[in-house]
């Protein structure tokens, strides 16, 4: 997803107060931290691949959980969060299994919004006794 495509599609979510409402707690914000952009990533394609990849995904629709993990609320906040958001807001058709390519966007657009949410976060130093 380049920066204008990105800009872009932030202009149009910015006018959602539902998708708008999502933001990273400070402890889902340490667990990014603690695990890695690389491996929220993974998770992530994981994740899409589980629940959203097939044509027609088991409980579509109620398969993402709002909470409990960065990646859910990503999901929520970016209209990543299944097949009928994907299809309103990244024009991704319902009714057919992702290809390759369509994973790696949803990756991106998850990960491009954790790394937003990320941006001034300190993290939690550990308590020393």
């Amino acid at each position: 997803m380049t920066d204008t495509e990105w800009n872009e599609f932030q202009k149009r979510r910015s006018e959602s107060p539902f998708r708008m409402r999502f933001h990273l707690t400070d402890d889902e914000k340490q667990i990014v931290y603690e695990k890695g952009m690389e491996n929220m990533r993974i998770k992530a394609e994981e994740i899409i691949r589980k629940r959203l990849s097939a044509a027609f995904p088991t409980n579509d629709g109620k398969q993402t959980p709002m909470k409990g993990y960065p990646v859910f609320k990503a999901q929520h906040a970016t209209g990543c969060c299944c097949r009928g958001c994907l299809e309103k807001w990244h024009h991704i058709p319902k009714g057919r299994a992702l290809e390759e390519a369509e994973i790696e966007y949803i990756a991106d657009v998850i990960m491009r919004w954790i790394d937003d949410e990320m941006k001034g976060y300190s993290p939690q130093q550990p308590l020393l006794f």
